[in-house]
């Protein structure tokens, strides 16, 4: 698998405090991959870095071969990265279909690009509410929402950042399962969550972040494997 993502000793900071010290990662076409560690660690601070909503102050950030680092996040968001963010940030007072139709644009050049109506079928629970505002819909509706948005952008690399926060144990399933299914379709993924008995079922590598730093980097099989890490770096 080549290449699609290269972060190279990113470094951080806000105003005096810096938040990452040299974080480095890659993503390969067609990998999902997770970004782990307890909470202020450093986790949405790089995913921010990547995307281009804080600026770093030291490192590279490639993407498909290009530098994309120094980038405003609306041209990276055109290169072909789409982001669902933490606590999901749908218009509220846009109906679902208006939601989707919003983002509307095939920036992969896809032959068969992401339409309202793939995502409907994708999402059939999105097709049956698809006239309901935004704040009439429950958190696993509005996390769907928010990924058919992003998935209506036909991005190359598809992050989530609280994949399943806040969700029911059966929505949370739900979610997975549509990750997985979009993973086995050739999009690459890159997530933050928490659930690692799950996560090292459906993802292929993870890193474990801590207090700014990579302290761990593997696969699934190796992390499955050692537990003590979940207990040293995720208090599991």
């Amino acid at each position: 698998m080549s290449a699609l993502l290269e972060v190279e000793a990113l470094e951080t900071c806000y105003g005096a405090s810096q938040a990452l010290f040299g974080i480095s990662l890659t993503i390969a076409a067609g990998e999902m991959v997770t970004l782990l560690g307890r909470n202020g660690m450093g986790k949405t601070t790089t995913i921010k870095s990547i995307v281009g909503l804080i600026a770093p102050s030291a490192g590279t950030v490639r993407f498909r071969g290009e530098r994309i680092d120094g980038l405003s996040a609306d041209r990276i968001g055109r290169a072909g990265i789409g982001l669902v963010p933490e606590g999901r940030q749908i218009f509220p007072n846009l109906s679902v279909r208006e939601n989707l139709v919003a983002w509307a644009s095939n920036r992969s050049a896809a032959a068969e690009p992401w339409t309202l109506a793939r995502v409907f079928e994708f999402f059939p629970g999105l097709a049956e509410r698809q006239q309901h505002m935004g704040n009439q819909l429950s958190g696993g509706e509005q996390q769907m929402l928010a990924i058919g948005r992003v998935l209506m952008t036909n991005p190359h690399l598809l992050i989530l950042d609280e994949a399943t926060e806040g969700l029911a144990p059966l929505v949370r399933n739900e979610i997975w399962t549509c990750l997985t299914a979009l993973n086995k379709a050739g999009l690459a993924i890159l997530l933050i969550d928490k659930y690692v008995r799950t996560l090292v079922r459906i993802a292929h590598r993870h890193y474990i972040i801590e207090r700014g730093r990579v302290h761990w980097q593997g696969s699934s099989e190796q992390l499955g494997a050692d537990q003590a890490l979940w207990h040293r770096y995720l208090g599991l």
